[in-house]
C-alpha cells in the first residue's frame, strides 16, 4: 500500500530531498549509513544546518518561528531524512521542552529559551527518571526548597540522555509533599553550568557513551526559571510525554534501518546466493515491512491529531511507543542476523566512528553495536511495560 500524495506534497517532497541532498554533510552520512556513534558536533552541524533553513523546529507552528507544516509534510520530512542518512533530529529542545515553554513559559522565558532551540546553538537534555522512579515518575524525590527568590535542589537522575553534551535541562523536582503524590511536583529550567551539578556517564554494552547519572548538590535555580505554576509540573509532564512517546514510534529510523536491512540482504551472500533470495529470510524481511507500513498509518493520524491542536491521548501515544521500538529492534536483530558470522565481533572502534566506514563492510561489522544499543529502545520513554499498563487502565478502563 502506497501513500497517494496531492501535487503540492510531491513537490514539498522533492524540496526537502534537493535540500538534503545539497547540504547533508558527506561524513555524516557515512556515520548515519553505517549507524555508527555520532559526536555532539555531528548532530550539532547538521541540526545547525536545518535551523537555518528554519526547519529545525519543524513540529512548530508558524507563530512560534517554526515552518507550520502540515501532518503529511511532517511525515514527508522524516521519512525521507531517514531515507536519506540523516542524523535524528535530537528530540529534547524542539519536539520535548520548547513545545512546553511556549505553550506554559512566560514571556522572558519564550524570549530566552526558544530562539536557541530553533537554530540549534543550545543543547537540552531531560532529567525525569531517577533510580526508584523510573517507570513511577510520580514517586520522584529530587527536591527543590523555596529560598526566597530561588530554589535549592537536591537529588539525582538518573538514565539522562546526553547530560555530557548538554546546555540545559528541563527537570521534574518535588516542591511539596503535601495531597497525592502527582501534587507538589514541579517544572523547572536548569543551567547545566550552574555550580553542584554533576555528571557521570554510563557506558553502554557496546562501549558507547549516551547515558549519564545527574547528581544535584545545592543548586541554585533562580524562581524565574519555574514553568507554569509552582506544583502543576505534573500537567506539563504528561503534555511533554504524550508528544515525546509519537516521536518514539522511530519512523525516521526504522525507514532508514529497512532500507539498510535491503541493501545488506542483496549483498551479503548465503550459500552461494544473495540473502534476500532465501524465502525464509524474505519473508521475515516482508512481514517487519508490512508492520512498519501499518505503524505509518498510525502515526500520520496521531500527527494530524496533534496538527490540528488536540492531544492524540495516552492510549495512542502509547501503542505507538510500543509498536514503533517493538519494529526497530526487529530490525536491528534482521540486520544482526544478515551480517552472519562475520558480524559477530563487536568492533569498538567502528562503532565509535573510526577506522574504515566505507562499503558493505562496515554495516557487517556495525551491526552487533547497532543490536546491542538499540535494546535501550524498549525501556526509554517509559518501558514498554508499563505503556501496556497506560493501554489497560486508560482504554480498556481495567
Amino acid at each position: 500500500m502506497e501513500l497517494a500524495f496531492t501535487p503540492e506534497e510531491q513537490a514539498f517532497a522533492d524540496e526537502v530531498r534537493g535540500f538534503i541532498r545539497d547540504h547533508l554533510p558527506a561524513d555524516i552520512s557515512r556515520r548515519v549509513e553505517h549507524d555508527l556513534h555520532l559526536t555532539r558536533e555531528d548532530h550539532m552541524r547538521w541540526q545547525q544546518i536545518l535551523g537555518r533553513r528554519g526547519w529545525h523546529a519543524y513540529t512548530w507552528p508558524v507563530s512560534q518561528g517554526g515552518p507550520g507544516w502540515t501532518a503529511t509534510q511532517r511525515y514527508l520530512f522524516e521519512t525521507i531524512s531517514g531515507e536519506m542518512n540523516c542524523p535524528t533530529i535530537q528530540p529534547f529542545g524542539p519536539r520535548m521542552v520548547g513545545p512546553v515553554i511556549y505553550n506554559f513559559g512566560s514571556e522572558a522565558q519564550q524570549a530566552q529559551h526558544l530562539s536557541g532551540i530553533r537554530d540549534s546553538t543550545v543543547w537540552w537534555c531531560q532529567g525525569y527518571s531517577e533510580p526508584q522512579s523510573g517507570s513511577d515518575l510520580a514517586s520522584l524525590a529530587t527536591r527543590a526548597d523555596d529560598h526566597g527568590d530561588h530554589y535549592v535542589v537536591n537529588g539525582q537522575k538518573i538514565w539522562t540522555s546526553y547530560a555530557h553534551h548538554a546546555d540545559w535541562m528541563f527537570c521534574l523536582v518535588r516542591t511539596s509533599r503535601e495531597g497525592r503524590k502527582q501534587e507538589g511536583i514541579s517544572f523547572l529550567l536548569i543551567d547545566m553550568k550552574s555550580p553542584g551539578i554533576e555528571v557521570q556517564p554510563i557506558p553502554m554494552l557496546e562501549g558507547t557513551h549516551s547515558f549519564n547519572a545527574v547528581f544535584f548538590t545545592d543548586v541554585k535555580v533562580p524562581k524565574a526559571n519555574l514553568v507554569g505554576e509552582e506544583g502543576r509540573g505534573w500537567h506539563y509532564a504528561k503534555f511533554l510525554l504524550e508528544h515525546e512517546r509519537v516521536e518514539n514510534s522511530n519512523i525516521g529510523f526504522s525507514t532508514f534501518a529497512l532500507r539498510r536491512l535491503h541493501r545488506m540482504a542483496r549483498t551479503v551472500q548465503h550459500r552461494g546466493r544473495p540473502l534476500i533470495e532465501q524465502p525464509l529470510f524474505r519473508a521475515k524481511v516482508a512481514r517487519v515491512e508490512a508492520q512498519l507500513k501499518a505503524l505509518e498509518m498510525n502515526t500520520l493520524r496521531a500527527l494530524s491529531s496533534m496538527g490540528s491542536g488536540s492531544s492524540p491521548g495516552a492510549g495512542l501515544a502509547s501503542s505507538l511507543k510500543i509498536r514503533g521500538t517493538e519494529i526497530g529492534q526487529r530490525l536491528t536483530e534482521l540486520l544482526y542476523e544478515a551480517a552472519g558470522p562475520a558480524g559477530q565481533r563487536l568492533d569498538m572502534a567502528l562503532a565509535h566512528g573510526e577506522g574504515d566506514m566505507d562499503g558493505i563492510d562496515a554495516s557487517v561489522r556495525g551491526a552487533p553495536a547497532n543490536y546491542f544499543w538499540r535494546r535501550a529502545m524498549s525501556i526509554y520513554g517509559g518501558s514498554n511495560e508499563i505503556q501496556r499498563n497506560i493501554i489497560a487502565k486508560q482504554v480498556l478502563g481495567l
